[in-house]
């Protein structure tokens, strides 16, 4: 690769995140120099198709002139706006109103973030002052799922369930609890959907009576999990596991950092299920990555708890210096516009199907063993073994084989270190990509079995 000394001041100095450092110095950095549309363009002049919406977050596709314009006329009018002292700016008000009028009708209040970590680790604050101010200062457990993403905070990481985020870390913290995942291709039982939904409701209800009701504030989850290898629940899972913390007076926390803003197919995926969370996290396609964001809303009960009674003259200490930032409201703002009056959420309803058939139609290929996905959000599962469903040995590095023939053929997408490969392409792709997307990816597939260590650990 060109441009050695960007490289090697890149491997001296930029800390990369969720990466063998070792193995980072050893390789050298790729260098991203422009995108437009769904493609991405390398420093070396290699284009590139993005089948990842860079980290599930452009929805809108790269190269948004009128994004681009609208941070232009904020950064000339207001470049930044404190939201302490009472302050606040125009566009910083007009999208927390927007935001409480597209997302489920629970939500009426919102505390913008700079981005999905810390607007889960501002929910857990939120959640800890609630019960303390309206003394029940004994509810500090809080549940998860296996194989759970909630960000990679001090105390959020414990809440995600993937062991980097733990090791070295102390991590989980003794009040964090994780149940098993619905993950129906790995289920041994072979369950149906509304036998998988029974058992993730009878998990939680067993995980509250073993701690004690009175001791579990809160359960989160995200409506389809993302980096635990985009893991798809049963239709009407979510809307159990909702109903049964209310049933439990437990809060219900929606974390739809990954599946908000149209990634599902509806613009929040708590809607496809008519589930109003008790908070809801957001971050990611808010601005479409234009510019770091994300947000924690939350009902009126949740709120008017935190806020006390008019005599109650303290303080809620929790702030950011860059919270409710005017320029990325700006952004968000014109990202939503995009999304309805610029034709993008309906785009990505239309030719969900066609993403979908796609990823099935590669069932047949031999490393192949589950095809699964909602909306433009989607997985393929790599398996030694069709039939036993058994894994490959970590020892082949089949991900970082696949990810270099991925790139060989001009694809950029998710290749999880468990041999999932995850999708999510931008809502502004169009046929003519979906083509050249199944088309370098079965030839990606069809590169790597051709190795001959791969075709060895087939069995």
């Amino acid at each position: 690769m060109s441009n050695s000394p960007l490289i090697e001041a890149d491997r001296k100095h930029l800390i990369h995140p969720v990466i063998n450092y070792r193995a980072h110095e050893a390789r050298g950095t790729t260098v991203l120099e422009s995108g437009h549309g769904a493609y991405l363009r390398d420093i070396d002049g290699n284009e590139l198709l993005d089948a990842f919406s860079g980290l599930w977050c452009v929805n809108v596709g790269y190269g948004q002139q009128s994004i681009v314009e609208a941070a232009t006329r904020q950064m000339t009018r207001l470049p930044y706006a404190t939201t302490y002292f009472h302050f606040s700016s125009e566009p910083a008000i007009e999208l927390a109103q927007k935001l409480v009028e597209l997302t489920p009708a629970s939500l009426q209040h919102v505390y913008f973030t700079l981005g999905g970590s810390d607007a889960v680790d501002s929910a857990i604050r939120f959640i800890t002052h609630y019960f303390n101010a309206t003394g029940r200062p004994g509810k500090k457990q809080m549940i998860a799922l296996e194989r759970g993403y909630h960000g990679s905070s001090s105390v959020g990481a414990g809440l995600t369930a993937l062991p980097a985020f733990h090791r070295h870390f102390d991590l989980p913290l003794p009040n964090q609890h994780h149940l098993p995942s619905p993950y129906a291709y790995r289920r041994e039982d072979g369950a149906d959907d509304a036998a998988l939904i029974a058992a993730s409701v009878a998990s939680l209800e067993a995980k509250v009576a073993q701690l004690g009701a009175e001791h579990v504030a809160a359960f989160f989850c995200e409506p389809i999990q993302g980096s635990g290898g985009v893991i798809v629940p049963p239709r009407g899972w979510l809307k159990a596991m909702r109903d049964a913390c209310r049933r439990l007076d437990i809060l219900f926390v929606a974390d739809e950092v990954i599946t908000g803003f149209g990634r599902t197919g509806p613009l929040f995926a708590c809607e496809a299920e008519d589930v109003e969370p008790d908070l809801m996290t957001v971050a990611k396609g808010l601005t479409s990555g234009y510019a770091p964001m994300g947000a924690v809303l939350m009902s009126d009960a949740v709120y008017q708890g935190i806020a006390g009674d008019k005599n109650d003259t303290a303080i809620v200490g929790h702030g950011q210096t860059y919270s409710a930032h005017p320029v990325s409201a700006a952004i968000g703002l014109e990202v939503l516009r995009l999304y309805h009056e610029g034709g993008l959420l309906a785009n990505a309803q239309a030719l969900a199907p066609r993403f979908a058939a796609g990823l099935d139609g590669l069932l047949d290929h031999p490393l192949v063993g589950d095809s699964r996905h909602r909306g433009l959000l989607g997985a393929l599962e790599l398996v030694a073994n069709k039939t036993t469903r058994a894994r490959f040995d970590a020892s082949l590095k089949l991900s970082d084989r696949i990810a270099a023939s991925a790139y060989r053929n001009r694809l950029v997408f998710r290749a999880f270190g468990d041999n999932i490969l995850g999708f999510a392409p931008a809502l502004c792709y169009g046929e003519a990509e979906f083509e050249q997307l199944f088309t370098r990816l079965k030839r990606t597939l069809d590169d790597v079995l051709e190795d001959r260590e791969v075709r060895a650990a087939l069995s």
